[in-house]
Order: structure tokens, then C-alpha cells, then sequence
């Protein structure tokens, strides 16, 4: 497994363990104070932390296919297509004490290229939050070496 290092996240408000070879995205350009950006070049993968407004009006598996449905005109998506969500085990987060609900899921976008996005949905009632973790799968990777690359976000 590749290297990780802690990486404080909105001000030092909590923190995440990434691999070493991660780029902070907001050292390249502006990102938007609700997101945290890293990428990783080698994989063309890309981990957005996103604090979004508590979508009260929508409940567990619905909450999640709601975001993964807001986010796809936004990134310019021509289609999306839910490929499978299931809910996380609260007890298995250290977020717990403050999540209600958390949901897993993955599906396909087509914009530019053609990309899995697995996305982690933790709602934070207490803090009217949405918390949404995104990771992109570009499909099909440009070479064969890229594919023994392919790296896990701990």
C-alpha cells in the first residue's frame, strides 16, 4: 500500500489520511470554501470533500441519488446512471456521533470521457450539513501500467 499522510481539511475542522502523492487542488486554483480538492496525477483520480446544505426533503437511499443527480449537469454530464447504493454502517465511522445516516454510492457519468464516480454521502443533521465525499474512476485508463496504478483513497 501506498505511503498516506494526514491532511487538515476546512481549517483544521477535521482532517484525512490521503496517499503522499495526492495533490491539494487549491494550491493550482481557487476552489470554493465548501470543497476540499486533491488529485492524483498518475491515476487521473480525483477526490473532492464537499459541506453541503442538509437536503432535508429527500431520506436515506433518495439522499444519495439526490446528490449524485445534482452533481451531474453541474460537472456538464451528458447522462448518469446509478450503478448501485447501499448504506454505510455508522458504527464504522468516527464520524458517529454526529452522522445519522450515510450512504455508498457508485455510478456511471458521461461527460468529456466516460467515468465511475463512487460517492460517500454522511448527513449531519446537527450541523445541517450534507457531507459528500466524490472519488472519479476515468474509464478506460490510457495504458496498461496505469491500470497496476490504480490507487485506494484509505
Amino acid at each position: 500500500m501506498e505511503p498516506t499522510r494526514n491532511c487538515p481539511l476546512f481549517g483544521d475542522a477535521f482532517s484525512a489520511i490521503l496517499p503522499t502523492g495526492a495533490i491539494d487542488v487549491n494550491d493550482l486554483r481557487l476552489v470554493p470554501d465548501n470543497q476540499e480538492v486533491f488529485c492524483y496525477p498518475v491515476t487521473d483520480q480525483c477526490l473532492i470533500i464537499e459541506l453541503l446544505e442538509l437536503q432535508a426533503h429527500v431520506q436515506g437511499e433518495a439522499a444519495a441519488r439526490y446528490h449524485f443527480e445534482d452533481v451531474g449537469p453541474v460537472q456538464g454530464a451528458r447522462t448518469v446512471h446509478v450503478l448501485s447504493a447501499q448504506p454505510l454502517w455508522l458504527e464504522n465511522l468516527s464520524l458517529r456521533g454526529c452522522c445519522q445516516d450515510a450512504w455508498f454510492l457508485s455510478g456511471k457519468q458521461q461527460v468529456a470521457k466516460d467515468v465511475t464516480l463512487h460517492q460517500a454521502l454522511l448527513r449531519l443533521p446537527w450541523y445541517r450539513t450534507d457531507l459528500l465525499l466524490s472519488i472519479n474512476q476515468p474509464h478506460p485508463p490510457r495504458t496498461k501500467e496505469r491500470v497496476s496504478q490504480q490507487v485506494s483513497w484509505p
